[in-house]
């Protein structure tokens, strides 16, 4: 919780990105919680997850939690089409696989893709 206190850095971009946000809810399960956080630290994520992500232009995810509630913070560039981003990223190597392992944690329909369990959030405050 200290590093949450402290705050965390944001990357610095050479032009204007666009972010999306998303949120997922987890099962009611402490232990599954726990090993859902293993699975996305660096030890534990698979290598084919992060170079997906990669692949189809995503610049910066994180993900936050809180009890069970996910929120998930997307960076991109302007260009980026979420949609067709999201089709190709199900058809990389083993997305699928991870999407089918993780929805054990998950409060969502089994055999769901990514973007049909993350939704996306609507922004309704910003300081301008």
């Amino acid at each position: 919780m200290n590093e949450a206190r402290r705050g965390y850095p944001v990357p610095h971009y050479e032009g204007p990105v666009k972010r999306y946000c998303q949120t997922l809810d987890l099962k009611e399960d402490p232990a599954l919680v726990e090993r859902y956080r293993h699975y996305h630290s660096a030890e534990g994520i698979w290598p084919e997850i992060p170079a997906g992500i990669r692949e189809v232009g995503i610049l910066q995810m994180e993900i936050y939690l809180l009890g069970t509630r996910l929120f998930m913070i997307v960076e991109t560039p302007l260009d980026f089409d979420w949609e067709r981003a999201m089709a190709r990223l199900n058809t990389l190597p083993r997305q699928q696989e991870w999407e089918d392992f993780v929805s054990v944690f998950q409060a969502a329909a089994p055999g769901a893709a990514s973007a049909e369990k993350w939704r996306l959030m609507e922004r309704i405050f910003h300081l301008a």
